[in-house]
């Protein structure tokens, strides 16, 4: 039975180890994987702040926004089914615009992606994220106008994806 029990485990109750009293000066200090900091963490005044190249930044200009704010996006379904029962329908490269003039204001965007799509919603959401940044990037030039998009199945989300959806998007500011 004795020889079946490893030697760091005690003999007695079962709450004792059998642990080296010194330790070699080379432990003295031993590796823990989270003692040391994350690079992007915020240190604390104590900690040195890494030295290397600084990264440039972009910075926004006053006033300007890069993201999409509630103003710029459709976001209820009463507004997805005007657009899709009274909005004008084109088809251009196989992508789908709904679109409606309206008096004032800045251009809002819907879009339409479903499992036909891609079966895999990190694909939809990259899908949607191509068409976001195209709609961004050429929002200005749209004027005040709702648009929905929905895009031709089984496309691939790309940068080539983002430069063909601003030139149609730049086709319908002038149309």
């Amino acid at each position: 039975m004795r020889a079946l029990i490893p030697p760091f485990f005690g003999l007695g109750d079962g709450n004792e180890a059998d642990l080296p009293t010194f330790q070699d000066a080379a432990c003295a200090a031993p590796w823990l994987p989270g003692a040391q900091r994350h690079a992007r963490r915020p240190r604390r005044a104590s900690q040195p702040a890494r030295q290397g190249p600084a990264a440039p930044r972009v910075v926004a200009a006053a006033g300007k926004r890069f993201g999409l704010d509630p103003a710029r996006r459709l976001r209820q379904k009463a507004q997805f089914e005007r657009l899709l029962r009274q909005g004008v329908r084109r088809n251009l490269a196989g992508y789908r615009f709904y679109l409606e003039r309206r008096d004032a204001g800045a251009a809002r965007l819907g879009i339409l992606v479903s499992k036909k799509h891609a079966a895999r919603a990190v694909e939809r959401n990259r899908i949607k994220r191509c068409i976001r940044e195209a709609f961004r990037l050429e929002q200005e030039a749209l004027g005040a106008l709702d648009l929905l998009v929905q895009p031709p199945y089984g496309i691939k989300p790309s940068p080539h994806m983002i430069t063909r959806l601003r030139e149609l998007l730049q086709g319908l500011s002038k149309a």
